[in-house]
C-alpha cells in the first residue's frame, strides 16, 4: 500500500537540469556556479547540487561553510565555494576539504592563513569587494591592505587567491543607477588587485537577474540562485517561461476534512472570515509551522478540484481552511498551493503577491515537516 503524505513538496530535477542549461545559454562565455544555499532555496541541497552538476555546472556555491562541508560529505566533488564566515569558523576543515572560501576582511584572512599553516596545505580563497551593497565584502578604503596581505600570504604558499567577486544591490531593478556604479567600482577594484600581482581564476558579480538581463556583468563566472529553481528574479520584466525556465517545486497537501457549514459560520482564529451562506469547507493540513505565510490569510490561492480557492480566514500554525462553495471533493483530495502553473494551479509568484513578499521567500521557507519528493533524478539521456 502506497503511503499517502499529509503534504509534499515535489521537486522536478529534470526541470532543474533544463533550467541550468537555459541559464548557461544566457551566459555562454562564463563558467556556471549553481547556488544551493539554504537547502537549495528549500528544494533539497544535495539532490539539486548533483542535478546541476549533471547539467553542466562547474561550481557549486553555498552561504555557510557547514553547507559546503555537507556537500563534500555527500560526495560532491569539484569546486565548492562558501562565503558567510564568522570568527572561529571551520577554516581548517574548509582548507582540508578544498573549499574556495570567501574573505571580506583582515580578520578572515588571518584566520584562514592560520588554518592553512595548521593543515600544512594551501588554502583557496576569494576576495569579496563591497562595491555598494553594504553587506559582506571589503570596503574600497580597506581593499589595498587586504589585497596586499593576501598577496603576501600567496607568496608564502599559504593561500591561492582563486577569485575576486562582489554582489549587486539592485540587479532586479533594471536601469537602477547603482548597477552601473557597482560595475564600474568592481572593475576598478579588480584592476587594483591585479596591479598588485593577484591573478584570479574567476571574477564574478552576476546573480540571477544579472545572468538573465545584464550580459556585461558575466565576466568569468555567473552565480544563478533562484532562477535555477525556475522562478523569475525580475517578475516585472518576464515570467519564468519568458526566460526559458520552469518552476521546480510543486507544493500540495491532502484535504484532511470536508464538511458542511451554515451561513454566518466563523472560520479560524478571530473569525476574520464568516461564511456568506451555506457552503462546504476544506481543511488543508499546512500552516505557518510549515512555512505557509500567515500574511496570506484571506488571500493565498489554492487549487482544489480544478477550481481556484482562497485561504478562508487566518492561516494557523498547522492548518488553514478553504471555502469550497458547496463542492464536495473527497477527503484526501489534492490541494495544490503552487507549482509550474500547467494545471491552472497558482505559482510561487502568486503566493508572493498574496503575501506581500518575494517568491524567493515562499519556496525557501517551506519547512522540514514537508517531505521533499525528488522526481526525475536520472539525468536526461
Amino acid at each position: 500500500m502506497t503511503e499517502t503524505l499529509r503534504a509534499r513538496a515535489e521537486i522536478d530535477l529534470a526541470a532543474l537540469r533544463a533550467n541550468v542549461r537555459s541559464l548557461r545559454a544566457h551566459a555562454p562565455g562564463a563558467a556556471f556556479m549553481a547556488v544551493v544555499k539554504a537547502d537549495a532555496y528549500g528544494h533539497g541541497m544535495v539532490p539539486c547540487a548533483r542535478a546541476a552538476v549533471d547539467a553542466g555546472a562547474t561550481w557549486v556555491g553555498t552561504a555557510t561553510p557547514e553547507e559546503a562541508l555537507a556537500l563534500r560529505a555527500a560526495g560532491i566533488g569539484g569546486r565548492v565555494m562558501c562565503w558567510l564566515w564568522t570568527p572561529g569558523g571551520p577554516w581548517r576543515e574548509g582548507v582540508e576539504a578544498d573549499l574556495d572560501m570567501s574573505v571580506s576582511g583582515m580578520w578572515a584572512l588571518r584566520e584562514v592563513v592560520s588554518a592553512a599553516r595548521d593543515a600544512g596545505r594551501t588554502a583557496r580563497i576569494q576576495l569579496k569587494a563591497d562595491t555598494g551593497l553594504g553587506r559582506n565584502g571589503c570596503m574600497p578604503a580597506d581593499w589595498p591592505e587586504l589585497v596586499s596581505q593576501a598577496r603576501q600570504a600567496e607568496a608564502e604558499g599559504l593561500v591561492r587567491v582563486t577569485g575576486i567577486w562582489s554582489h549587486f544591490a539592485c540587479a532586479d531593478e533594471p536601469g537602477d543607477p547603482s548597477i552601473a556604479a557597482q560595475l564600474t567600482l568592481f572593475r576598478e577594484m579588480v584592476a587594483a588587485a591585479e596591479e598588485r600581482g593577484i591573478r584570479p581564476e574567476v571574477r564574478h558579480i552576476a546573480n540571477s537577474p544579472g545572468t538573465l538581463t545584464l550580459p556585461e556583468t558575466h565576466f568569468d563566472l555567473v552565480r544563478p540562485g533562484i532562477a535555477m529553481y525556475g522562478i523569475s528574479p525580475v517578475p516585472q520584466v518576464g515570467t519564468p517561461e519568458d526566460f526559458g525556465l520552469r518552476p521546480v517545486m510543486t507544493l500540495s497537501a491532502s484535504l484532511a476534512l470536508v464538511k458542511h457549514a451554515p451561513g454566518g459560520h466563523g472560520v479560524s482564529y478571530g473569525h476574520q472570515y464568516v461564511t456568506p451562506g451555506e457552503t462546504t469547507l476544506g481543511l488543508v493540513p499546512l500552516g505557518y509551522g510549515d512555512g505557509i505565510p500567515r500574511h496570506a490569510s484571506g488571500t493565498g490561492p489554492v487549487l482544489v478540484g480544478g477550481k481556484l480557492r482562497k485561504v478562508a480566514g487566518r492561516v494557523a500554525m498547522d492548518q488553514f481552511v478553504v471555502d469550497l462553495g458547496g463542492d464536495e471533493p473527497a477527503v484526501g483530495s489534492e490541494a495544490v498551493l503552487f507549482g509550474p502553473g500547467d494545471r491552472g494551479e497558482p505559482t510561487a509568484e502568486d503566493w508572493a503577491r498574496a503575501s506581500g513578499t518575494i517568491a524567493y521567500e515562499i519556496v525557501t521557507r517551506i519547512g522540514s515537516r514537508v517531505p521533499r519528493v525528488h522526481v526525475n533524478e536520472r539525468p536526461d539521456d
